[in-house]
């Protein structure tokens, strides 16, 4: 039992120590459904691999550029927020700049505010959903 404690107290200390990012890629706009899934797959991967923890996940689709990046004005935008060490950021990144199907990328280190804020908004698009779920019933 005191065994348990410790690996539990372990785990509580270890995911304190951990900095929470954020990442957004986009990925070429030729790709199919699938390939962006195995993209995605591919970058999840790395990180779960690396010893990271994905705390959430978004599908941003299909968007216009806001200029063009390599001829292309559109591109599949795609959200991942996650827990690891620093460590892991160049691997992540590095897999980023050698995967042809990425064409842009952005990597950060989430404060505690940006943090707060994202937990806030994520329960908030939950609340909504569940209230248009009650009215369309």
């Amino acid at each position: 039992m005191r065994a348990l404690k410790t690996v539990f107290l372990y785990n509580q200390i270890s995911n304190f120590m951990l900095n929470q990012y954020e990442t957004v890629f986009i990925a070429t706009p030729v790709l199919s459904e699938t390939q962006i899934k195995e993209a995605v797959k591919k970058i999840k991967r790395i990180i779960t691999g690396g010893g990271g923890d994905i705390v959430h996940e978004e599908n941003w689709g299909l968007r216009k550029l806001a200029y063009p990046i390599q001829k292309k004005s559109t591109g599949f935008y795609y959200l991942l927020e996650f827990r690891s060490e620093g460590e892991l950021i160049d691997k992540l990144e590095t897999e980023y700049r050698r995967d042809e199907k990425i064409i842009r990328f952005l990597t950060f280190r989430m404060d505690k505010y940006s943090i707060a804020y994202s937990e806030k908004k994520r329960k908030q698009k939950e609340i909504e959903k569940k209230e248009e779920e009650l009215k369309n019933g």
